[in-house]
């Protein structure tokens, strides 16, 4: 018999799933528990327990472990949690609770009560997401279960004849993408999750990946499918390049999104072996709305809208989506229009490749009163080899300018500048780099400079690069 899961020691039946739902709902209901918020690792009890709170009408808040205290503390706050679910070890970091030992699908945890406002809620919310934005501060987008099963469906229609079997849980399930892409939809269309404890993956924290072993995970559990972020495909290409290795044949989509990837980076992804289809979407969309697809894609687009989402484009280029909508914010009582704008710009061309060109509140207007995403310029500087991470300013100026960061230290201003001429080769003359520094830190949420999901803080980028790029005409190290 096929298994549902497999966890990396055991395999769990269906059967034996549905047992453990089934007893994890007995204990909310006996708990009265209101709004559950987790801090799990990926693992059989996330799923038990994602699945026990919506048989049972709980509010499931799954939190992810890269989150700071800080920003946890507000989440749980916010949604008003009255129950308090993690990881054994992180029990330790709420000294003022009262914690019961507890069990679920095998795997020890840890609970508590939360003596906490109770939280208008909109109606129909059955889960809670934070994404991480532009501040410290996380926003709760409050999902219906109605808006994820029209995803989760669309997705399974759209993949299935692809013969997915065996499905490699690569993001933390607390990451709507891959709790609906990768979770959701596997469970509903019958394949095997195959969720391993992150660290067996190479992911520790909010941004370290170990590319070495996340390719021995695949090699060893030979998935057909797997959704990765693009620095995630990015490192693992450099690795498969750097150790003349190619991907398991087992593959059939690796599943891109998250930020822009690039046309260059998913053919050289898929000259190594990897079937790399990038997509688009956003949590106030339930996750994921359009994806490229082996035999039907094209490199550089986001793909088409898939069979739950509805895409059109506003006057002003601002795509605006429909069909798997969000209820509204924590905190927000303004009701969701039926189109909502995304805050991204693209335009859909004729054979319905969704382009997506960048953040609409990001464009840049040089002194020539030339328009520029940065988003468009960032992704050729990533396309380069030399180039990890890239963020780009111009706004007002003559000229942009770039804050670099290496793939690698031992990549010197030669490299970097070989970097930037070939991207410029591949610009109009005004989206080109007119000068560029090396980063003075990584780009991630320990330096300041990212949020704990990756997305960059332009405005602690600026200012922490402000006197080598007003002092420099090309470069400086």
């Amino acid at each position: 018999m096929t298994p549902a899961l497999h966890d990396g020691q055991r395999d769990w039946s269906a059967a034996e799933l549905n047992d453990a739902v089934r007893i994890a709902g007995q204990a909310l209901r006996q708990a009265r528990t209101r709004v559950l918020a987790t801090v799990l690792d990926n693992s059989a009890a996330f799923l038990v327990v994602d699945e026990a709170a919506r048989d049972t009408g709980s509010v499931h808040v799954p939190l992810p472990p890269f989150f700071t205290a800080t920003q946890m503390a507000h989440a749980v706050r916010a949604c008003g949690a009255d129950t308090l679910l993690v990881e054994a070890p992180l029990a330790a970091e709420w000294p003022g609770l009262h914690w019961t030992a507890t069990t679920m699908a095998g795997r020890p945890l840890m609970q508590a009560r939360i003596e906490s406002a109770r939280v208008a809620l909109p109606q129909g919310t059955a889960k809670i997401t934070f994404t991480s934005g532009t501040t410290g501060a996380p926003k709760g987008v409050c999902l219906s279960g109605k808006a994820m099963q029209a995803v989760a469906d669309g997705l399974v229609q759209a993949l299935a004849a692809l013969g997915i079997e065996r499905h490699l849980n690569a993001l933390p399930f607390a990451v709507l993408l891959e709790n609906i892409a990768g979770l959701m939809a596997p469970r509903l269309q019958g394949a095997t999750l195959l969720t391993l404890p992150l660290q067996q993956l190479g992911l520790t924290g909010s941004s370290g990946f170990d590319a070495g072993r996340f390719h021995e995970a695949v090699r060893a559990h030979r998935p057909h499918s797997l959704i990765l972020l693009p620095q995630m495909l990015r490192a693992w290409c450099g690795h498969l390049a750097q150790t003349r290795q190619r991907a398991p044949s087992s593959l059939k989509l690796v599943a891109v999104g998250g930020a822009a990837v690039g046309a260059a980076l998913i053919q050289a992804a898929q000259a190594l072996g990897i079937p790399a289809c990038e997509g688009y979407g956003l949590s106030e969309g339930a996750s994921v709305q359009t994806l490229n697809l082996p035999g039907a894609q094209r490199p550089g687009s986001a793909g088409r809208a898939l069979p739950h989402a509805r895409l059109r484009v506003a006057a002003d280029g601002e795509l605006e989506i429909a069909g798997s909508l969000f209820s509204g914010y924590l905190g927000d009582p303004t009701s969701t229009p039926t189109w909502w704008p995304t805050g991204d710009l693209g335009h859909v061309d004729d054979d319905g490749f969704v382009h997506v060109l960048g953040r609409k509140k990001h464009v840049l207007i040089t002194s020539f009163g030339r328009n520029v995403s940065p988003e468009w310029v960032e992704t050729e500087l990533r396309s380069q080899a030399a180039v990890l991470q890239a963020v780009v300013f111009g706004d007002g100026a003559p000229a942009l300018s770039a804050v670099l960061w290496p793939v690698a230290p031992g990549i010197d201003n030669a490299g970097l500048q070989s970097a930037v001429d070939a991207a410029n080769s591949r610009l109009p003359d005004y989206a080109r780099i007119g000068r560029w520094t090396r980063a003075r830190a990584a780009f991630d949420s320990a330096s300041g400079l990212a949020t704990s999901n990756g997305r960059p803080q332009r405005q602690a980028i600026a200012q922490l690069h402000a006197d080598a790029l007003d002092a420099q005409p090309e470069f400086t190290s």
